[in-house]
């Protein structure tokens, strides 16, 4: 098989990760790879990668997209450029992975998938496929993307448009390219997702629920003196971790939580920035994004719980993360992030109720889940075999293909 992988980013975040991850069991297995990416690239040397466009076609686009709230139909010429060398490639299948992230022209694209009969696998890491504009709508409880989008409530957050609403076009629009795809197949990495997608005008295409995984060897039980270093040997720490904190991650929970804690508590997240770090109330050690994968192993360890009080996610690998090192999980009722644990080791709390999540924490319930079996649940979710999973899936469609 020859595969040609289509990203916003390659070896960099969660999607990054999947990308290379499934290019190294393909190679292992002796099929070709390539990874195409628009944004961010750390994959290592030993990748195959294309770059489409670059920094300033990215910085249009994204002008563009503010001016006319048409993300993904930008970058009109460096997309041409890249149909080109698909040209010379000429891959046996196509999987893409986050395609908003101002680097591409997705008309051009999938008119070019379709005219070529490539099979396309798409791995929805979000929900931005089939609305008009934004990648989730849980927090602004809106349901148009059924129906049809129009009158956004979310036209300022990303991808952000300062002047139009063009969430109703740009819905009849990828309704009519996307659903017009013959050899597509959606994957989601939760059954949450998968039953969205079923309500949306996709619901006619093969959805593959494939889990997110995590890499065992560096997410176990670990420990160290970082606790020592921040002071924290006699607390409890009730840890969150995020790439990025907003109102939709749940840090205004967080805050409000703290104070609802006895003093033998501390709350620890990791991921702000530094005016946020700046920020925090006293009783929240507040750490900036690290690259270090042990410094966080050792935080999941040392935690007492790991909360997730997010408002959106699809399949939250930090959930998987926390109990790999043999920590419960606290999470709202939120899309995807209940089924990574679920009551089974932590609890699920009504989503935005900081007094339930307060008490469930104080009273000591989450003790009486073990590491050891927090750990054993969590080897289930070793990403070597999900990667593989999504060979397996790339051979099946190309062998049926071949039957036809």
């Amino acid at each position: 098989m020859r595969i040609l992988q289509i990203t916003a980013f390659s070896g960099w975040g969660c999607t990054g990760r999947i990308a290379v991850g499934i290019h190294d069991v393909l190679v292992r297995q002796n099929h070709e790879s390539v990874i195409a990416w628009g944004r961010i690239n750390t994959a290592p040397p030993s990748v195959p990668t294309i770059r489409i466009g670059n920094r300033l076609d990215q910085q249009l686009h994204g002008l563009y997209t503010r001016i006319t709230d048409q993300c993904g139909f930008g970058s009109f010429r460096v997309t041409r450029q890249f149909l080109k060398k698909l040209d010379r490639i000429q891959p046996d299948l196509v999987q893409l992975h986050i395609m908003h992230g101002y680097y591409i022209h997705l008309e051009l694209l999938f008119q070019y998938l379709k005219e070529k009969r490539i099979p396309v696998v798409w791995t929805f890491h979000d929900c931005w496929a089939f609305t008009g504009h934004c990648p989730y709508f849980d927090l602004a409880g809106c349901d148009r993307w059924k129906t049809g989008c129009h009158h956004c409530p979310q036209k300022f957050h990303h991808p952000k448009s300062w002047l139009l609403d063009r969430s109703q076009q740009n819905w009849i629009r990828k309704k009519k390219l996307f659903s017009g795809a013959d050899n597509l197949t959606i994957v989601t990495p939760s059954a949450w997702m998968a039953g969205l997608v079923r309500q949306s005008f996709l619901k006619d295409c093969p959805v593959e629920v494939i889990r997110n995984g995590i890499n065992l060897e560096q997410f176990r039980p670990t420990y160290g003196n970082l606790t020592a270093q921040l002071g924290l040997t006699d607390k409890k720490i009730i840890l969150g971790v995020s790439s990025t904190w907003a109102d939709s991650k749940g840090l205004w929970d967080f805050i409000r939580l703290a104070p609802l804690l006895p003093q033998d508590f501390r709350i620890v997240l990791v991921g702000l920035n530094r005016q946020q770090v700046n920020r925090m109330p006293e009783r929240i050690i507040g750490l900036e994004r690290t690259d270090s994968l042990r410094k966080l192993a050792e935080l999941y360890t040392a935690a007492a719980v790991f909360v997730n009080p997010t408002y959106e996610d699809n399949f939250p690998t930090t959930n998987l993360e926390a109990l790999a090192c043999g920590t419960p999980v606290v999470t709202y009722q939120t899309g995807g992030s209940v089924e990574a644990a679920g009551n089974r080791f932590g609890k699920i709390i009504p989503c935005g109720d900081v007094a339930a999540l307060g008490d469930y924490l104080k009273s000591d319930d989450w003790k009486q889940f073990s590491s050891e079996e927090c750990a054993a649940y969590a080897a289930g979710f070793d990403e070597q075999q999900k990667f593989l999973q999504y060979v397996r899936l790339y051979g099946t469609i190309l062998g049926s293909n071949r039957h036809e």
